[in-house]
């Protein structure tokens, strides 16, 4: 049996070792001038590999794709990822909230691993040969590039998405799909900042800690909330709980996002404390006393947005006027004005639609053909978890394809 793989990213070569080591005869078409281009840049260059957590753990951090991917991520779980690392020398390490990482923290170190693996197994691995056309030809399909025409058994699309393009996501493989017959759900940036409407320009760079960023459907029904940290930037939050935010956002009707300043305390809570802090520096600026409970860099923003005046003494303020510094604080408002582009996504929202596929990545409709990683309407929150998709889905479709040779 001969199988191409087109695309040598993580889903792609994953898919061609667990192939090669099953006996099969694999080519792998890449089009870059190397592999794993858009794994290099992944967890900043370190390579967030998986999450060391448990099957129900993961599911929760599925966004998109939940009920699909049951089958292939019970079939190779965050454990088999890193025993399938240690396995080809990729020493591993466990870091806050279970984030796994090769432990020299470095992911070239990871997609070297996995050139030698494919290197050891004999993966005919063509480089800088992009695939121009998919066809079906009786039981078997023509795969073309600008060297020709070659026809194989199976082929498993794994070109990903198109977010950060210029590592080659380009959103071939949504072509080659929609040629073949199948539907594609639109593909739009996830895990990206959240753009704004308001002009922030002045707040550009503000980091926050332990706030919850909240957004917000025409009706105020609350589409999604993440606690931790944004930052604020000239168009609008960036930082890991917009990232996680941007998930939901991506494909829902947002209308307003919002940032609880002070998410540990309830609205008489922080009642109280405002009570306290105007009454003990009565005497000062407000803009000043603010300092006590917004940072500096935004204390007059959330004034301005309150409408009251900073420059009033604190033990002026007046009980409405204090109500509305409490609300903009627990809820500091903004229209919202869509994700960021696909440059800054860190992946793509979308894909193959999944009605169209089997729980192995196979279509529906044309035996042999598979769809595995991102390119598939299939994706997750950080933490690896998206990884830890590619990994699955590439080795679900291998082992289906093992599974169909030896019957």
């Amino acid at each position: 049996m001969a199988v191409a793989v087109i695309g040598g990213g993580a889903s792609g070569m994953i898919s061609a070792i667990f192939l090669a080591r099953g006996g099969v005869r694999v080519s792998l078409f890449e089009k870059n001038e190397k592999l794993g281009k858009k794994l290099y840049i992944t967890g900043k260059g370190r390579c967030n590999l998986t999450n060391d957590c448990d099957l129900d753990a993961l599911f929760e951090n599925v966004v998109h794709g939940q009920k699909y991917l049951f089958s292939a991520l019970s079939l190779f779980s965050p454990a088999d990822t890193m025993g399938f690392f240690e396995g080809i020398g990729v020493p591993l390490k466990v870091e806050r909230g279970r984030r796994v990482f090769p432990a020299s923290g470095k992911s070239s170190d990871v997609i070297r691993a996995l050139s030698r693996e494919l290197s050891r197994l004999k993966v005919d691995v063509r480089l800088s040969l992009a695939v121009t056309s998919v066809q079906k030809k009786d039981s078997a399909y023509c795969v073309a590039t600008s060297e020709g025409e070659e026809i194989f058994d199976r082929v498993i699309i794994a070109t990903g998405g198109v977010s950060y393009p210029a590592t080659g996501s380009t959103g071939d493989g949504y072509e080659f799909a929609r040629r073949l017959g199948h539907s594609v759900v639109k593909p739009v940036p996830a895990l990206c900042a959240l753009k704004v409407k308001e002009n922030i320009s002045r707040l550009d760079g503000l980091a926050l800690k332990n706030v919850r960023l909240a957004a917000y459907d025409e009706n105020g029904k609350e589409i999604a909330s993440e606690f931790g940290e944004a930052t604020l930037s000239k168009s609008g939050i960036a930082g890991p709980a917009a990232l996680s935010v941007s998930s939901y956002t991506a494909r829902e009707k947002c209308v307003k996002i919002a940032l609880d300043l002070k998410p540990a305390l309830d609205e008489s809570a922080l009642d109280k404390r405002l009570i306290r802090e105007f009454e003990a520096r009565k005497g000062e600026r407000l803009k000043s006393v603010m300092r006590a409970l917004t940072p500096e860099k935004l204390n007059l923003y959330v004034l301005s947005r309150a409408g009251v005046d900073g420059e009033k003494l604190a033990g002026d303020v007046l009980k409405a006027e204090r109500s509305r510094i409490l609300k903009t604080i627990k809820a500091l408002s903004f229209t919202y004005a869509g994700q960021a582009p696909f440059e800054e996504a860190v992946i793509t929202s979308g894909g193959v639609d999944l009605s169209g596929l089997k729980p192995t990545g196979e279509s529906r409709s044309a035996r042999g053909l598979y769809f595995v990683g991102e390119v598939a309407d299939v994706d997750a929150l950080t933490g690896g978890y998206n990884l830890q998709i590619a990994w699955a889905t590439g080795v679900a479709a291998a082992y289906d394809i093992l599974k169909q040779e030896n019957k």
